[in-house]
């Protein structure tokens, strides 16, 4: 096992090689690359809670937060060992208990392991196990018990992401001196060798396909599509695209998993991507709506983003501008398909995170560049159909396998627990039904610091003064 765990973190593409010698400053940008991954998910939330009405805000957040707390304890209990355990079902599986608890990882194997840390990179991944599961959250607002979703994200953490992200995260190693095969890793970065540098499939494909699953399984909320269910806080909203534009920074250049060149041009790919993709959104909404909005600013940000993760090695900036570019357009019109179609994906994660996913994981076919990185020939560089038709299967197979198995968890714990809140529970707000609380205290107050004193004391009165309240109420 020694072998293997040494040599666990020479992944992603090629970017980092066993050989590299110890690099504290390649482990430094790698746990700061982890840290922004995570702010991401706080930034998902103020983008998710920004987007509902009022009455939800808090519950959406927390989808967020509890993502956070329950799958980084799973992934040290047996996620990791799932997704880069050595394989054990040709390709689809990591062997379980091969790293439980994160068994071994301890001992420093700095040198050895292409200069990181073993847990370095555990820690890297772990990020992105929790915001692919936080994703999935905004297809569901307004509508979902959280006890319901914390248990479907466990479950579907467990059945569907951890497999997938072994399936396309871990690679398989070879000892360069002896030609032996020292750890076995996934069908799609291997066997298949389709291109997904950050996580266009795992991530966002696989999203995007569980969140339109569970929109069928809960139903569309009440009103929709006949009542407007508008965005409560537009500036909440763009804070938080503005801080996922800042983490993925850590996503995309980040997944080189060394402070190098590979990292250098997936920055600036991202960076050029995202501002093409929210020029391409508001031009749409420019020439379709008559207006350019500040929330298809914030959404065109996000769609560039996800069209950029899994090509970001391999294109270039040129070809990064016009993965963005075509990203903004494609995903500007995708959020319509659900009133054509008639399911409540109630934050558009289907439309910008399975059609960006799905686009950008194409666009490897398309646009990359033995220039880059990643070193292959699209179809319009010169290189056939040979990478487009890898990345077609890679994407579907990830979209259909998540479909599938996330339909019959959502219809599981729906028929035993129940998913969805009831009909009263859903016009109160989730908010106050499911976390007794409120986002806005909104109850009127009027008079100067003074009014309503006792007669002659300058004392005031205080009513409801009972148990959980935060603040005291002066009577009038």
């Amino acid at each position: 096992m020694e072998g293997t765990v040494t040599l666990l973190t020479t992944y992603l593409g090629g970017a980092l090689a066993a050989d590299v010698p110890s690099d504290t400053g390649n482990t430094a940008w790698v746990l700061t690359s982890a840290a922004l991954v995570l702010l991401m998910t706080p930034g998902l939330a103020l983008f998710y809670g920004g987007m509902v009405r009022a009455k939800n805000v808090l519950a959406m957040m927390m989808m967020s937060f509890g993502a956070m707390a329950l799958i980084s304890v799973l992934w040290v209990l047996y996620g990791y060992s799932v997704a880069f355990g050595d394989d054990v079902g040709a390709g689809l599986l990591g062997a379980p208990g091969e790293f439980l608890g994160l068994e071994g990882l301890m001992k420093d194997t700095t040198s050895e392991a292409g200069g990181l840390p073993a847990l370095a990179f555990v820690g890297f991944q772990a990020v992105f196990a929790i915001i692919t599961v936080a994703l999935i959250s905004g297809a569901i607002a307004d509508r979902a018990k959280f006890g319901a979703w914390m248990v479907f994200a466990g479950v579907w953490a467990t059945v569907v992401y951890f497999p997938i992200a072994h399936w396309v995260f871990d690679f398989t190693v070879t000892d360069k001196a002896s030609g032996k095969v020292t750890h076995t890793g996934g069908w799609i970065a291997n066997n298949l060798a389709a291109i997904d540098f950050a996580g266009g499939t795992a991530v966002h494909i696989n999203a995007g396909a569980a969140g339109l699953a569970l929109a069928l399984v809960l139903g569309r909320r009440k009103g929709w599509p006949a009542t407007p269910m508008k965005p409560h806080n537009l500036p909440l909203v763009l804070l938080g695209a503005g801080l996922l534009w800042f983490g993925w920074f850590g996503f995309n250049a980040g997944s080189a998993l060394a402070a190098n060149n590979t990292a250098a041009v997936a920055f600036v790919n991202t960076l050029v991507a995202t501002g093409a993709a929210a020029l391409g959104w508001l031009l749409t909404e420019k020439l379709r709506d008559g207006h350019a909005t500040s929330l298809g600013a914030a959404s065109g940000v996000v769609a560039g983003l996800v069209a950029i993760t899994p090509s970001c090695s391999s294109v270039s900036p040129l070809g990064a501008i016009a993965v963005g570019t075509l990203a903004g357009v494609f995903c500007a019109l995708a959020v319509g398909l659900k009133y054509r179609f008639g399911y409540d994906d109630s934050l558009d994660v289907v439309g910008v995170h399975l059609v960006g996913g799905l686009w950008g994981t194409l666009a490897v076919g398309l646009f990359a560049t033995a220039a880059a990185p990643a070193g292959v020939d699209g179809l319009f560089y010169g290189g056939g159909v040979d990478q487009l038709w890898r990345q077609a299967v890679g994407a579907f197979a990830v979209l259909v396998v998540s479909f599938v198995a996330t339909l019959v968890i959502g219809l599981a714990i729906e028929k035993t627990m129940g998913f969805r809140v009831d009909g009263d529970d859903e016009s109160v707000g989730v908010d106050l039904t499911q976390h007794a609380e409120t986002a806005y205290d909104l109850a009127p107050v009027s008079g100067g610091a003074f009014r309503g004193s006792l007669p002659g004391t300058g004392t005031p009165t205080v009513s409801g003064t009972g148990k959980g309240r935060t603040d005291q109420e002066v009577s009038a």
